[in-house]
């Protein structure tokens, strides 16, 4: 009896246990540690202030210079801009389809976010960097190593390390080359094994603080103010290092001392800076000391310079060198003084300062801008107009890409899936030859890569004719040609598919009517045949050679 009653009872009481439960668990949730989304709020609110008053001060100053600006650009053709500017590549196709089904309101925002993220950012914009430091030579092999200098910039963009601290490293670090990276700044100026205490002053004076004094190592600049006697006292600062058993150091008692140009004879020269010397530190080696003062908050010199070069990294051409100062990315005019002379430039470097020197987020700031995403095609028919609204950004400006993003746009357009270091070893190894081997025959612009230059005929038929392009698109089971050609399910899926491949849009109607008459007209060849007639057609049209 007893037992039975056991048996009917047990199911109710678990039932009743277990309402119990729920009505508990509903009625005092689990405490959970809240996440602290506060510092990105932060950055957002930030950016978007800093956004803002960038917009304005160009609108304000399209205004006064009485110029219209050209409408939005498309937002494929931004997140081209982005890809080139932050991978060195066109989006791919497996991107592009991503980004058209994404229906976030800001999701070229959110895109450019992404982009950061992905190691390809760090390699890229690392290579970048390395050459503002240490141009692109590979000497003196035994005491420079250049591959290590940038994979330690890889490092510094993969944990987003505030920009003044990695500059600070750079100039004053001291050992191994092999085991500290930074110092193969130094040593990229040995020079029969001495360092060369000037070339380090003009490299630091132009990637740091983004002007040229290298004229004034000889005679006083003839333009600007700087005097012999200003670089002389920078290269003090270099005078004291010396190479070792232990890498690079610096001996304190060392004078520096050159030889006078009047009485050849030789004569001590003391550290000095040529403006504002209320910024350095009472203590540390020269070179510590020199490192502090360039990267100090109020040396103004080291933000533009930094934001100029980023613009200039996304642009493709430097804010300097439109209105109002026309100067190279290397060749700033020094800041203007007094309240409300600043300009787009002062702003940005006032808001990477604020940041902490936050790399990433300048970039996302300068990709939201108004003037990143207008479009590139101008209403004015007066030329000089529009010569106007390119000096004042009024229009996004054409420009030419560099080497590798030739190369790499190139190799992702004959490819459907996103080339990156996910990519089967195959596909990857075949990049690396390819780009290697183009580059050497198109030509690289080394250290002055951001400087603009007109394209050539040599490079125009190496793009045409060259074996890059027979071997990645002549139709075969691995490159994207064939694979278009027999899944779109008809001519006209085949035109847009390659368009968006190579040129991230889709054909225009005559464009679009043009190739499916010459294809009605011309059909002795097969339909992987003509993918790849239409793909030498697109990546030799000027539109795929130009940032847009």
């Amino acid at each position: 009896m007893r037992w039975k009653s056991i048996a009917v009872y047990l199911p109710v009481t678990a039932v009743v246990l277990g309402l119990l439960l729920i009505v508990f668990s509903t009625a005092f949730p689990p405490v959970h540690a809240r996440v602290d989304d506060s510092e990105q709020h932060q950055e957002n609110a930030e950016l978007a202030s800093s956004v803002a008053q960038v917009n304005q001060w160009f609108r304000n100053d399209w205004k006064e210079a009485n110029l219209s600006q050209a409408t939005q650009a498309e937002e494929p053709i931004v997140l081209r801009r982005l890809s080139l500017a932050l991978h060195g590549t066109i989006p791919s196709l497996e991107e592009l389809r991503r980004f058209e089904s994404d229906e976030r309101p800001d999701r070229l925002q959110q895109w450019c976010r992404e982009m950061l993220e992905d190691p390809r950012f760090a390699d890229y914009f690392a290579e970048r960097i390395t050459r503002a430091f240490v141009g692109t030579q590979g000497e003196p092999f035994l005491v420079f190593r250049r591959d290590r200098f940038r994979n330690w910039i890889v490092e510094q963009l993969n944990q987003n390390r505030p920009y003044n601290q990695v500059v600070q490293e750079i100039i004053s670090q001291t050992g191994l080359w092999t085991g500290e990276p930074a110092t193969n700044f130094m040593t990229h100026a040995v020079l029969n094994g001495k360092v060369d205490e000037n070339k380090l002053a003009g490299k630091t004076v132009r990637a740091v603080l983004g002007q040229r004094i290298d004229c004034a190592q000889c005679h006083d600049h003839p333009f600007a103010d700087w005097k012999q006697q200003d670089f002389e006292g920078l290269a003090a600062y270099f005078g004291q290092v010396r190479l070792s058993a232990f890498g690079v150091e610096d001996r304190k008692n060392q004078d520096y001392k050159v030889e006078d140009r009047i009485t050849l004879e030789e004569r001590t020269v003391q550290p000095e800076v040529p403006f504002q010397e209320n910024l350095l530190p009472d203590s540390g080696t020269r070179r510590e000391q020199l490192a502090i003062w360039s990267t100090h908050p109020d040396n103004r010199r080291f933000s533009r310079a930094a934001v100029n070069r980023i613009w200039a990294l996304m642009f493709g051409k430097a804010f300097s060198e439109g209105a109002p100062y026309y100067a190279r990315v290397d060749d700033l005019p020094d800041p203007e003084v007094g309240e409300g002379t600043g300009t787009a430039l002062d702003l940005l470097a006032e808001s990477f300062v604020a940041s902490n020197y936050n790399i990433k987020q300048l970039i996302e700031t300068i990709a939201a801008l108004e003037v990143y995403r207008l479009d590139s095609t101008s209403h004015e028919i007066d030329d000089t107009v529009v010569k106007r609204q390119i000096d004042h950004w009024a229009v996004f400006p054409l420009i030419r890409l560099r080497p590798e993003q030739v190369v790499g746009s190139m190799l992702q357009a004959t490819s459907i899936k996103t080339i990156d270091q996910n990519s089967h070893l195959l596909t990857r190894t075949f990049k690396l030859i390819n780009e290697n081997d183009f580059l050497k025959e198109y030509g690289d612009f080394g250290a002055d890569e951001l400087d603009e230059r007109a394209g050539t005929v040599p490079q125009a038929l190496l793009r045409m004719n060259g074996n890059l392009f027979e071997e990645s698109t002549k139709p075969n089971p691995f490159n994207a040609t064939p694979r278009i050609a027999l899944a779109s399910g008809s001519p006209e899926q085949i035109l847009d598919t390659c368009f968006l491949t190579c040129l991230t849009r889709l054909p225009s109607l005559e464009e679009k009517q043009f190739f499916l008459n010459k294809w009605e007209d011309d059909k002795s060849r097969r339909w992987p045949q003509r993918t790849h007639d239409l793909y030498w057609a697109l990546i030799n049209s000027p539109e795929f050679s130009w940032n847009h």
